[in-house]
């Protein structure tokens, strides 16, 4: 889902998005197609000129998965090492 609209109204979106999901920033740009960076930029600098109140908003929710960033990491790297592990079972048999 590219986004080709003004970077003012893209920043809206992405806020509402990031909102309605509690997403990261990494999922968002997956999303919408678009760069970390730029939904970065989007949400921290043009968000807080256009829409203060939506720019708190989602500041709330970035800096809760902010917080919770060392704990996905270690699951994911927990994952990783299960799977890697389960596969030199299966090609032991």
């Amino acid at each position: 889902m590219q986004l080709k609209i003004q970077p003012a109204q893209r920043a809206v979106t992405l806020g509402q998005y990031i909102i309605e999901n509690r997403a990261t920033v990494r999922t968002t740009a997956k999303k919408f197609g678009i760069s970390k960076s730029t939904v970065h930029k989007d949400v921290s600098e043009r968000l807080k000129i256009e829409n203060p109140v939506l720019y708190a908003q989602v500041k709330n929710i970035l800096e809760i998965n902010k917080q919770e960033r060392h704990i996905r990491g270690g699951l994911a790297t927990k994952r990783k090492y299960s799977e890697l592990s389960q596969k030199k079972k299966n090609q032991g048999r």
